[in-house]
């Protein structure tokens, strides 16, 4: 059953159940082990004890646990996931705005990026105390910014659960996408770019730039979504009826499961050259 987008998040009240369900096209890959450098949360009401996650399409899965939800989505749930994601992207646009490019990290020692694009973006979402506690210089897992994971801001995190310090708030990036792999000439502590909305030219309405990924991340760890046209990354690890997006417009939508993979990279690309209607 084919996706049906609206350009508005009415509170409906759904009588579903929330789970972890990925979208199709998305290869299996051998479960990695969680690394116990790295929180992980404690069983509880709602996330059961933490296991092996499966990677996916991307290559670049995290080493940490899924988390399955087991409230119903209701109405307050969704406008919830719906509104931490506005906050989002519209600190990824007024970041753009004051630097002329989309986020892509700090760069560490080894010119790439140490520290994500959702620490660069702090200054824009009002959490300019958290982001200057932060060592630009050094990476995510770095004895310092370690200590920092499990005071990520609660806009990253699934509405009313605890995920210590992971998030499935997530960007793409591999062939046309607007975070390219970056080149590693970056020196430590440096600002890294991606692209520029201007180069959307596909059409910022059109285009995905966050989404609620299959599965979750360190919030400070540069780990993206890794995507080519025939290996589709897996998407909705909060909700089993959809998944929460973030438009390159700073519009959000909530996306009903069952979009084919043809047109779901169609939608993660930013130019190329299709114009994808969202609404048929």
């Amino acid at each position: 059953m084919p996706f049906h987008f609206t350009r508005s998040a009415p509170a409906l009240a759904l009588a579903l159940s929330v789970g972890l369900v990925g979208l199709p096209a998305c290869k299996k890959s051998k479960p990695t082990v969680p690394d116990s450098s790295t929180p992980t949360p404690p069983p509880g009401p709602g996330i059961p004890s933490p296991g092996p996650s499966a990677g996916g399409g991307d290559p670049a899965a995290p080493k940490g646990p899924i988390f399955r939800t087991q409230s119903p989505l209701t109405a307050a749930a969704r406008l919830a996931a719906e509104r931490n994601m506005k906050q989002i992207v519209l600190g990824v646009h007024n970041f753009e705005s004051a630097h002329g490019a989309l986020p892509a990290g700090y760069a560490d020692k080894t010119g790439k990026p140490g520290l994500s694009w959702r620490v660069a973006i702090l200054p824009f979402i009002e959490q300019d105390g958290l982001f200057r506690q932060f060592k630009l210089d050094e990476p995510w897992d770095s004895d310092h910014n370690k200590k920092l994971i499990d005071k990520m801001p609660t806009m990253f995190a699934p509405p009313n659960t605890s995920t210590n310090g992971y998030t499935f708030a997530r960007g793409f990036t591999g062939m046309n996408t607007w975070l390219p792999p970056q080149q590693g000439t970056g020196a430590p502590g440096q600002l890294l770019y991606g692209t520029k909305l201007s180069q959307f030219s596909d059409g910022t309405s059109n285009t995905f730039l966050v989404a609620d990924a299959g599965n979750a991340v360190i919030w400070t760890k540069p780990d993206e979504m890794l995507f080519a046209p025939n290996n589709v990354p897996k998407l909705g690890g909060v909700f089993e009826s959809g998944i929460v997006v973030g438009l390159a417009d700073a519009s959000v939508k909530f996306v009903r499961s069952g979009m084919s993979p043809q047109k779901l990279a169609l939608a993660i690309q930013i130019n190329d050259g299709q114009i994808l209607d969202l609404d048929n």
